[in-house]
């Protein structure tokens, strides 16, 4: 698989990037529980494909999405030669804080958990659910602090990783970051990212898509998985992704490849991040990432129409 560069940064990605906040087991937010032995045999096969890049976060499934990844780790003798790993520095998930010392504390917790000394690719995450958003933008904050353990080297490259459109633009505009990550805002049915793209691309910013799949429902089926961006969708909600897979239907392709090149074909994207809970599904991406789309599935989906609000205004947030 091709790899292109992060950024201004000295790392080599792949354009598919494997997402591991559910093998972590976050049955709140995914509806389905994740055991360990699919956690193991599944980041196993991860490091066997032709990916090289694969993202987490210290909060993930309370800490196991980290703790399963460096127990597949240490189980291989280390990382595969080449392999990029991103994780996140994450707020207490019991008071909120999230200053400078809860940065470096989490990043402690996180090198621990994953038997690793650096992190090549080193994000923030979520700051809209902090207690304050002054401890991570003020001086001497949580930004102030990640910008440091750059300068350290304890990682290697930095990012924003988060959900809230309103709150991120403007920190990503007043700081130098390597990389981003956005989830949910740019896919089939949502396009309110698209500006802070064009922004990110202007300034070389690595732009990583997560959940091209809306929560996975594009890519499962709405019968199977009912649900749009993490939360139980009614009919109302559903009927833009029935109409897509009937489009798809017609065409005889997959609207999880559909949705999977949407993101994959957009100018300056780095890397799309998928979610994957077991093996069989690197297969199945890498096939999506690759199937053959006639011109007249984009054509027919693009009179569809597209929301541009925050696809998450309505979620009720839990983070497991």
């Amino acid at each position: 698989m091709k790899k292109v560069r992060l950024g201004t940064t000295g790392l080599s990605v792949t354009p598919l990037c494997f997402g591991t906040s559910g093998l972590g087991n976050m049955p709140d937010t995914y509806g389905y529980e994740v055991d360990e032995a699919r956690a193991r045999t599944t980041l196993q096969a991860i490091f066997d494909s032709p990916v090289n890049f694969l993202d987490t976060s210290n909060n993930y499934g309370s800490g196991r999405s980290e703790q399963r990844i460096g127990d597949a780790i240490r189980e291989r003798g280390g990382l595969p030669n080449g392999f990029v790993l991103s994780t996140k520095v994450d707020r207490d998930m019991e008071t909120g804080r999230f200053d400078a010392s809860r940065v470096r504390q989490s990043l402690e917790e996180s090198l621990n958990k994953l038997g690793i000394d650096t992190v090549p690719l080193l994000h923030l995450h979520d700051p809209e659910h902090a207690r304050d958003i002054n401890e991570i933008t003020g001086t001497g904050g949580a930004l102030d602090e990640l910008f440091r353990l750059k300068e350290e080297g304890i990682a290697q490259s930095i990012g924003l990783a988060m959900g809230r459109l309103d709150v991120m633009f403007p920190i990503l505009r007043e700081r130098e970051f390597d990389a981003l990550i956005s989830h949910n805002r740019y896919t089939l049915l949502n396009r309110s990212a698209n500006e802070m793209f064009d922004h990110a691309a202007s300034r070389n910013i690595a732009i990583l898509n997560a959940a091209p799949f809306a929560g996975g429902v594009l890519a499962k089926g709405s019968e199977v998985m009912p649900r749009v961006t993490y939360q139980l969708a009614d009919e109302k909600k559903l009927a833009p992704v029935r109409t897509i897979e009937s489009i798809c239907a017609k065409h005889s392709v997959a609207p999880g490849a559909v949705a999977l090149q949407f993101s994959m074909m957009r100018k300056n994207m780095t890397s799309t991040i998928v979610g994957i809970t077991k093996p069989e599904r690197i297969e199945q991406t890498i096939v999506w990432a690759n199937a053959d789309i006639p011109k007249a599935v984009w054509d027919e989906i693009e009179e569809i129409g597209h929301e541009t609000r925050d696809p998450e205004a309505d979620r009720e947030y839990k983070p497991g």
